[in-house]
């Protein structure tokens, strides 16, 4: 008779990142972000990649865990994962061991990251404008352009990345 627990283990990582405290079912959004795709991942792509989808997390009741070996995050990335699921917590992995903790946050507003969505929008035009938000609501996510008014969605934004 075996002792083995009936769990399953994944194995640690010497270097890399681990994006923790994911919403439930937003793993695959976050690797969207992080350009992991079908086609990333058999052309240019050459990380390991483990994804976690609905773990159990005392603090979630579920959550999500993607880990990326041999890769530390963006600025731009981070800001982007702090959208979709804002309490993310981002672990910094080096020689097996964290070396660098951040817990993401929504910031009040957003610069850069994401389009606006209204086509006559003057940062859809040839402008040098960069698109600008507040944030309206955060769960579920909502931004206001600060230019035309307009509202963007949380699937909107999902759809950007």
């Amino acid at each position: 008779m075996s002792t083995q627990s009936p769990e399953l283990r994944v194995k640690k990582i010497k270097d890399g990142t681990v994006i923790d405290h994911i919403k439930p079912g937003y793993a695959l959004a976050v690797l969207k972000i992080l350009g992991v795709s079908k086609d990333s991942v058999t052309k240019d792509f050459d990380k390991i990649v483990t994804v976690a989808i609905n773990v159990p997390s005392s603090r979630m009741g579920k959550k999500d865990v993607v880990k990326v070996e041999g890769r530390a995050l963006a600025a731009s990335e981070l800001n982007r994962i702090s959208l979709i699921t804002p309490d993310a917590t981002i672990n910094f992995i080096q020689d097996y061991a964290v070396k660098r903790k951040v817990t993401v946050s929504l910031p009040k507003s957003i610069e850069g990251t994401v389009r606006c969505i209204n086509p006559n929008c003057i940062t859809n035009a040839r402008e040098p404008i960069v698109a600008s938000f507040k944030v309206a609501s955060r769960n579920p996510l909502r931004l206001r352009c600060n230019y035309c008014g307009r509202f963007v969605e949380e699937k909107e934004i999902l759809d950007q990345f």
